[in-house]
């Protein structure tokens, strides 16, 4: 087993693995969903527990950092570490109007406008294990959204132009997790929360809303795993 460079794990990984991007979140669903959660790593401020699910089995729950690079990072290391299953437990941005803030969305493909997922080899989309996707969808509503790199993007016609190749969402980590968990033999899936309408402008979900559809995002997870 390779050894870790960014992540230094102070207990096990288990084989199932829920992807905050948020430290914080990590936190919320460690505690408010799993049975004597230990933390895993804290190294770079990439906050991990593990501890047993309802299910009676171990998960840990890692959180990625922002952004497709740090996300493909902490997968690699994660799947170096023993983690076989994993899904993302993130938000996003709604691009059209239909979407509403709160809506859970299991992504049935992430459209590749990151770096990251280009230069691991995708395509124009990456795809989620479809088992995976299909128990999530049990719960959410299925999506097709689009991995970027900025959160602040400056291109003013680039959300029509993702609306027109059929993106309903925009997230950041999607496509590099989903593109490293392939390129590694591991299943991966993700479960996005819309906490941003940007169809006509920005509206954001409170706070304290995000802090606990955060932790439903973490429940239907591990509904899904079990």
């Amino acid at each position: 087993m390779a050894r870790p460079i960014h992540l230094n794990p102070a207990t096990d990984v288990a084989e199932r693995v829920l992807l905050p991007g948020d430290p914080q979140r990590a936190l919320a669903v460690s505690q408010a969903l799993l049975d004597s959660p230990r933390m895993m790593n804290a190294r770079r401020g990439l906050w991990g527990y593990t501890g047993t699910a309802p299910d009676g089995r171990p998960v840990t729950v890692q959180s990625t950092g922002m952004g497709g690079p740090s996300a493909a990072i902490v997968v690699e290391e994660l799947i170096d570490l023993g983690a076989r299953t994993l899904i993302r437990i993130g938000t996003c941005g709604a691009l059209v109007g239909d979407l509403r803030v709160g809506d859970l969305l299991a992504v049935q493909a992430a459209l590749s406008a990151d770096g990251a997922s280009q230069a691991l080899g995708a395509d124009s989309r990456v795809e989620p294990d479809p088992a995976l996707t299909e128990a999530l969808a049990e719960s959410a509503r299925p999506a097709l959204v689009v991995s970027t790199d900025l959160f602040y993007d400056p291109r003013e016609d680039i959300h029509a132009r993702w609306v027109d190749a059929g993106a309903q969402a925009v997230e950041m980590e999607a496509a590099a997790v989903l593109s490293v968990a392939a390129r590694r033999g591991a299943r991966a899936a993700c479960l996005l929360a819309v906490t941003d309408q940007l169809a006509d402008g920005r509206v954001r979900m409170d706070q304290e809303r995000i802090e606990a559809i955060g932790v439903e995002l973490g429940r239907v997870a591990l509904e899904a795993l079990a």
